[in-house]
């Protein structure tokens, strides 16, 4: 479990007025510091068909250890649209076996 890659999963839902310029951002910002930072191997995006919160974002990481480098610290967060995201749940997940 230690050396096998853990999953980082987001879900949060965007005041409809933001939404395409949060989507841009997360696309061509967020995403792409976040894979810039030691560890996060890969990002995927999701938009629930039922239930929610609307929009989920998967990542594979190296472990839990991503959380404590410098580099994450600098771009974790939603930025100038933290006041806009609503229902935000995090989940992190580590393989059985």
């Amino acid at each position: 479990m230690k050396d096998q890659p853990h999953l980082h999963i987001v879900r949060v839902d965007v005041d409809p007025v933001h939404e395409d310029a949060f989507n841009h951002w997360y696309d061509h910002v967020h995403v792409p510091d976040l894979l810039g930072c030691p560890g996060w191997l890969s990002a995927r995006r999701y938009v629930a068909l039922d239930g929610g919160p609307k929009y989920v974002a998967v990542y594979e990481i190296a472990g839990l250890w991503v959380y404590d480098t410098p580099e994450f610290h600098r771009v974790k967060g939603f930025r100038e649209f933290e006041p806009h995201v609503l229902n935000f749940v995090r989940l992190q997940l580590q393989p059985l076996s």
